[in-house]
């Protein structure tokens, strides 16, 4: 069997936890930022562990991870 392509925009954006998770940056950060209130801003700080329907999804973009 050929060996299968990883999907190169998925690599750049998302990255396994140890239990096989996907680890995801949160949406809605990059500009605009004055519309939305400051509890907003904090709790989108960080990374977030995606939803598994999401997850299988990404999975399948990332054969060998």
């Amino acid at each position: 069997m050929p060996k299968l392509k990883t999907k190169s925009g998925a690599k750049k954006r998302f990255k396994f936890t140890a239990t096989g998770k996907v680890k995801s940056g949160v949406a809605g950060k990059r500009h605009r930022l004055i519309s939305h209130n400051s509890k907003y801003i904090r709790q989108n700080r960080g990374t977030k562990v995606m939803a598994d329907a999401d997850a299988r999804k990404i999975k399948s973009y990332m054969p060998y991870a």
